[in-house]
C-alpha cells in the first residue's frame, strides 16, 4: 500500500453503489490516460445489492446472488481490500488496515463513498438489538429466528415461549417496513414445520416514532402498506411510539415494557465515522456539505456522494440518500473528475427522482414511478424486474430468476448456516456443562413431550 507512484491517483473509498459505479465510469472516461491510476478501497470484495437483502434473510435468494465481486466488474481499477482508518487531508493520504497490516495510500483526487451505518446513539442500549445493513446481518438474523422457533417448539413455560415468539422491529421507515413484510411472510412459510408452535402464538411489532409509517413516501402508499401489513396474523403496527431504551430481550416504552427475544433496530442511519471525523463543513446530520458538483467546499480535491454527502438540488434542498441517486451521482461525479483531470470545469448534479418502491412480502409491493402509483402484485413484479436488471451480468441474473422461481414453488427451508468451527462448538459445549457433556432426553410428566437435559 505504501508503494509510491508517478501517476495521478484517483482514490475511491467505499465499495457500495457510489464507489464501484464511479470507478466503472472513470475507467471508460480515462481509458486513454496512461498517466492516471484509479484505486478502489473497500472492506469487502463484493458490491451488495442492498434492496435484495430482505430476500436473503427469508431464504428466497441465495446469499451469493445478491452481490457480485468487485474485481470481476472493474477492468483496470486497482482494488484494495482494506478498512479505512483515517484520512489526513493536509498530507493527502489515507490510513488503511488490511488484516492487521497498516499502510498509507496517497491521492491526488479523493472520492468518499463510505456509506452509512445504523444509528446506535439515538436509543440507549441499541447494542442489544440486531441491525440490518450487511450480508452478515441477514445471515445472523435468519439463524437467530430459526433458533427461536426450534427452542419454542420444545418450550413448556408459556411466558418464556411468548418471549421467544415475539419479534420487535424499531423503526417504521422503508427499511423497517420491508423487513417487517418479508419477516411475516417467512414465518408464515416455516411455522407449519413446528408442530408445537401455533401461528396465533407468534407476535410481530413494528414500533414507529412518527405519526405514520414510511414518512418518506406518498401518504396513500404508506396507508396501503399499513393496511396490508395490519391484516397479517399476529402483526401490530404502533405509531407515535417512542422507545426509551433497549435491554436484553426487552424494549422499554414510556408506559410498558415489551419482552421479545428478537429486537431489530432500523431507526435511521448516520454517516461513516471516518467521514464524521473529517474537519470539513457538514450538515446537521453529519454529511459532508458539498457543492452542486459534489466537490468539498474547503478541499477541492475531495469529492463525496451517496450517504456521505449532502448534495444540494436546484431548489436548495438536499437530494435523498437513495440507491437510484447514488447510481446517477456516480456517473456525474466520474465525468466531473475526468473534467478536472483534463483541465475543464465540473458540472452540477441535476436529477429528478424516478420514484420509490418497497416490498411487503407475499408477492405484494408498492411503488411510485414518476406520477404513477402502483401496488399489489404489479408493483411486486416491477420492483423485482428493476433490481434484476440492475445486477450486472446475465449469469447472475439467471441465478436470481431460478432462486425466485423455486421460492414461489416451494416452502422456505429452515437450514441454519452456522459459521462456528468444530473447535468453537466443542469449547462452547464444554463451557456449558463442564469438560464432558452428555446430552440426555427427558420427557415432561404432563405432556409427554421431550425435553433436553444435560448432565456433566
Amino acid at each position: 500500500m505504501n508503494a509510491p507512484t508517478t501517476k495521478k491517483r484517483i482514490l475511491i473509498l467505499g465499495g457500495g453503489f457510489g464507489g464501484v459505479y464511479t470507478a466503472r465510469h472513470l475507467e471508460q472516461l480515462l481509458k486513454r490516460r496512461s498517466d492516471v491510476e484509479i484505486v478502489l478501497v473497500s472492506r469487502d470484495n463484493f458490491l451488495l445489492m442492498t434492496p435484495l437483502l430482505f430476500e436473503v434473510f427469508s431464504g428466497s435468494l441465495d446469499v451469493r446472488h445478491c452481490a457480485f465481486p468487485v474485481r470481476a466488474y472493474l477492468k483496470t481499477t486497482r482494488f484494495v481490500e482494506a478498512a479505512v482508518q483515517s484520512i489526513d487531508l493536509e498530507r493527502r493520504v489515507v490510513q488503511l488496515d488490511a488484516a492487521g497490516e497498516r499502510g498509507e495510500l496517497a491521492y491526488d483526487q479523493l472520492v468518499l463513498a463510505l456509506g452509512a451505518m445504523t444509528n446506535r446513539v439515538m436509543i440507549p442500549g441499541s447494542e442489544n438489538a440486531f441491525t440490518f445493513k450487511t450480508l452478515a446481518d441477514a445471515l445472523l438474523l435468519r439463524n437467530h429466528v430459526i433458533e427461536r422457533f426450534e427452542r419454542a417448539d420444545a418450550e413448556l413455560d408459556p411466558q418464556h415461549k411468548r418471549r421467544l415468539l415475539t419479534f420487535a422491529i424499531i423503526g417504521g421507515g422503508l427499511v423497517g417496513v420491508e423487513l417487517f413484510g418479508e419477516f411475516t411472510a417467512f414465518v408464515d412459510g416455516i411455522a407449519p414445520l413446528y408442530k408445537h408452535v401455533k401461528r396465533d402464538e407468534i407476535r410481530f411489532l413494528l414500533l414507529q416514532g412518527a405519526d405514520r409509517i414510511m414518512p418518506e413516501i406518498d401518504p396513500k402508499l404508506a396507508e396501503y402498506g399499513a393496511r396490508i401489513l395490519g391484516t397479517r396474523s399476529g402483526a401490530e403496527i404502533r405509531t407515535n411510539t417512542h422507545v426509551r431504551a433497549i435491554a436484553p430481550s426487552k424494549v422499554h416504552l414510556p408506559e410498558e415494557t415489551i419482552e421479545a427475544d428478537t429486537i431489530i433496530l432500523a431507526a435511521g442511519i448516520v454517516p461513516n465515522p471516518v467521514v464524521s471525523s473529517l474537519p470539513v463543513e457538514k450538515d446537521k446530520r453529519g454529511h459532508i456539505a458539498v457543492d452542486g458538483t459534489m466537490r468539498c467546499k474547503s478541499h477541492p480535491e475531495v469529492w463525496a456522494l451517496g450517504d456521505c454527502a449532502s448534495i444540494p438540488a436546484p431548489d436548495g434542498k438536499a437530494y435523498p440518500n437513495l440507491a437510484q441517486h447514488a447510481l446517477r451521482e456516480a456517473n456525474v461525479l466520474a465525468r466531473n473528475i475526468a473534467a478536472v483531470v483534463d483541465g475543464r470545469l465540473p458540472q452540477p448534479f441535476d436529477y429528478d427522482t424516478l420514484g420509490m418502491m418497497g416490498s411487503l412480502g407475499h408477492c405484494k409491493a408498492f411503488g411510485q414511478l414518476l406520477r404513477l402509483k402502483v401496488r399489489g402484485v404489479p408493483a411486486w413484479f416491477v420492483r423485482r424486474t428493476y433490481y434484476l436488471l440492475q445486477m450486472p451480468g446475465w449469469g447472475r441474473r439467471l441465478r436470481i430468476m431460478i432462486d425466485w422461481t423455486f421460492a414461489l414453488l416451494f416452502r422456505p427451508d429452515i437450514v441454519k448456516i452456522s459459521l462456528d468451527s468444530e473447535a468453537a462448538l466443542i469449547l462452547r459445549e464444554a463451557a456449558a456443562g463442564g469438560l464432558t457433556v452428555h446430552v440426555s432426553e427427558q420427557r415432561d410428566a404432563n405432556s409427554g413431550r421431550p425435553r433436553l437435559g444435560e448432565t456433566a
